[in-house]
């Protein structure tokens, strides 16, 4: 169900459409990050148990 938008028509669906591009990226990036982020810090953790191991 399409509200009747006149000459505005256009402007409004591209702004909506927009919109959620940009909200797709920015969840896509943030969950890329985490991801990465959680790698990272399971590295790292692996890491200070093989060094304590070694002491």
């Amino acid at each position: 169900m399409m509200p009747e938008l006149g000459k505005y028509a256009v402007e409004v669906t591209a702004a909506y459409a927009v919109s959620l591009l940009l909200l797709a990226v920015i969840i896509l990036w943030t969950v890329m990050r985490a991801r990465r982020v959680k790698a990272e810090l399971d590295a790292a953790e692996a890491r200070a148990g093989k060094e304590a191991m070694d002491a």
